[in-house]
């Protein structure tokens, strides 16, 4: 735990990335070129962990999928591509309409499965209570208050549904991981430069996301807290990132 230490965090804050989508359409401006700062950032590797995380999504038992912060469809086009989606429907939703346009023409071959939503993943009075079978979120919580949001998908989702979440995490050897951080701080403003043609908020929010993120452990307790049970986190690429998934409680 003394990891945390490593990803300083303001206490009164519950947004990693200190983002206001309000203030700043970074995402409407960087939408045409979001994977390739993917690619750029993660190395490529980010493509690993949306193939691990579908699967994840794809083996629950679910009738209906929320997806938070789809973005530009990554998530939901490998969870599609597996076979035990069948007739499932999904609600792909995203905060920028912009982003959410690229996803619509990516999977325009699904048709009615896939239902497109722009939605605020911090208040959603669109989605009634307890009428989502699963919630996912992948890399967006960090450029979100976390409080509001676990409070909307623990909200939206029926009794016994599942919330699975992929998120920036912390590497369990403290130097390593701030070597991490080091490397992070130098490449990203270098990379982000480079891809965005000079849009410096593009990757001052990610960055800022990523410093600022709890650590796999007190992101666990803090989904706890929200009423979740069996609270459970994966780490990937030495703990880069997690995966967190936790269930509503089923009164019966």
């Amino acid at each position: 735990m003394g990891v945390a230490m490593d990803k300083p965090m303001r206490p009164d804050s519950d947004n990693a990335a200190e983002f206001g989508w309000k203030h700043d359409d970074v995402f409407g401006r960087i939408a045409s070129r979001y994977d390739l700062l993917c690619d750029v950032f993660s190395l490529f590797i980010h493509r690993v962990w949306k193939r691990r995380v579908a699967k994840r999504i794809a083996d629950e038992s679910w009738t209906t999928l929320l997806d938070g912060a789809t973005g530009t469809g990554d998530i939901v086009l490998r969870i599609l591509a597996r076979s035990e989606i069948n007739a499932r429907k999904i609600i792909a939703s995203d905060v920028s309409e912009s982003m959410l346009a690229i996803a619509q023409r990516r999977l325009i071959m699904h048709g009615a499965q896939v239902e497109f939503r722009q939605l605020d993943a911090e208040s959603m009075p669109s989605i009634p209570d307890a009428s989502i079978d699963a919630y996912s979120m992948s890399l967006g919580m960090k450029i979100c208050n976390r409080r509001l949001a676990l409070n909307e998908a623990y909200r939206v989702l029926k009794p016994g549904g599942r919330i699975i979440v992929l998120e920036a995490s912390n590497i369990r050897w403290p130097l390593l991981h701030r070597a991490y951080l080091a490397y992070m701080s130098i490449c990203m403003p270098v990379l982000g430069w480079l891809a965005t043609g000079g849009d410096s908020s593009a990757y001052k929010y990610l960055l800022h996301g990523i410093r600022g993120f709890p650590t796999a452990e007190a992101l666990a307790t803090e989904i706890k807290a929200h009423g979740f049970e069996q609270v459970t986190f994966e780490r990937m690429s030495l703990g880069i990132v997690a995966i967190h998934e936790a269930r509503k409680p089923n009164p019966r």
